[in-house]
């Protein structure tokens, strides 16, 4: 697989940071939905909302490898992940977002 340019990496390692924070506030969202309802009992939104965190918490809209090796495989997951769209791509190369396009085919 080809290096990305550096601009790519450079612009990935700002708006990751970005991208995650909103996939988190929205988690927090769904747990604050499930934990706030009142016809679940105490111990079912307690469970649901720790089966939501345990499954989310190594999710790459949470943490990511930050390796400029790993960052076209970080873009295919948090796309996959619904973390962002291809739209949030717009200020990559041209050759990043072909690449990522051609890898989201496949």
């Amino acid at each position: 697989m080809a290096e990305c340019k550096e601009s790519d990496w450079k612009l990935f390692r700002v708006k990751v940071v970005d991208w995650q924070e909103n996939y988190m506030a929205r988690l927090n969202q769904k747990i604050i939905k499930i934990l706030s309802d009142e016809n679940r009992t105490q111990s079912d939104r307690f469970w649901k909302a720790s089966k939501i965190i345990d499954s989310e918490k190594k999710s790459v809209g949470v943490v990511c490898e930050l390796k400029r090796s790993m960052l076209k495989w970080n873009i295919v997951s948090l796309i996959n992940q619904k973390v962002i769209t291809m739209d949030d791509l717009s200020d990559f190369s041209s050759e990043l977002q072909e690449h990522i396009a051609l890898m989201m085919r496949d």
